[in-house]
């Protein structure tokens, strides 16, 4: 097995929350041509299978993140068969939406249980471990909806901020453990979250985005995140327009808000 170095840390064992499908799925691959043993989480079997047979360093783990019993099992298992892990890519998410009137309080606080909830049990069960060797990386993806507000998004967004917060104070906590956290923002991104968007609550700007193909692709986000960790970057906003939204949302929220309603108002009216 080739070995990866990333500056004084040597990348051979890696683990993809969430990585059957979308970015996880991209960076897995990436990882495993580059000859790192990659522990791939996800609940779809099917997918994980089909992964598998793309790479002999793909090693698929049926894992829903939601179960911390179940998550502090299969990484026991992953250290136990394949050797300590180095790096901690975690994507697992989903994106039903709908306006906050309308969608069905299960799925509010089942996007709250997965995205925030599944961040804080994989993180729980593999930091630790990280820590006591005082080296190794944590990757968070969050996202750029947890800080620019997103109308038709408001559970998914609101999970997402939750992810950011969590990520941004772990951070700071964890400053000098050696062990580098990384937490992505990325914006919209082509997987398959988006026809999870459009199939529930279909927001206008998500909507929109797809039809003129304004979205971000999950291979330039991977290649943002390798130079974010080669640089010891701790926040990454991957691209331009993830940046200026940031920056426009800390500095000027009430012109995002304007920026998003005109949007609206000229897909419905270019729609008419």
């Amino acid at each position: 097995m080739r070995k990866v170095a990333s500056e004084k840390l040597t990348i051979q064992i890696a683990v993809v929350s969430g990585g059957a499908s979308g970015m996880g799925r991209v960076y897995a691959l990436r990882m495993a041509t580059q000859g790192i043993a990659v522990a791939v989480l996800d609940r779809s079997e099917s997918a994980l299978a089909e992964l598998a047979t793309l790479s002999e360093n793909i090693h698929p783990y049926t894992c829903d993140v939601t179960n911390i019993e179940q998550v502090r099992h299969i990484i026991d298992t992953i250290e136990q068969r394949l050797g300590p892990v180095d790096r901690l890519v975690h994507c697992a998410a989903i994106m039903p939406t709908g306006t906050l009137a309308a969608q069905p309080i299960g799925d509010v606080h089942q996007l709250m249980a997965v995205n925030y909830g599944g961040t804080v049990n994989v993180v729980s069960a593999i930091l630790p471990r990280l820590k006591k060797r005082n080296m190794g990386q944590l990757v968070i993806f969050g996202s750029l909806g947890g800080y620019v507000p997103v109308p038709d998004c408001g559970a998914y967004c609101a999970s997402k901020a939750a992810v950011n917060l969590f990520a941004e104070i772990l951070i700071e906590e964890n400053r000098g453990s050696g062990v580098h956290i990384l937490l992505v923002c990325p914006p919209l991104v082509d997987t398959p979250l988006l026809q999870q968007a459009t199939a529930t609550g279909n927001p206008k700007t998500v909507r929109d985005s797809i039809q003129n193909k304004r979205f971000a692709t999950a291979d330039g986000m991977i290649d943002a995140l390798e130079v974010g960790l080669h640089r010891k970057t701790t926040i990454l906003y991957p691209n331009s327009e993830a940046n200026v939204l940031a920056w426009l949302r800390r500095f000027s929220p009430r012109l995002v808000w304007k920026v998003i309603h005109a949007a609206n108002r000229v897909q419905t009216e270019t729609a008419k």
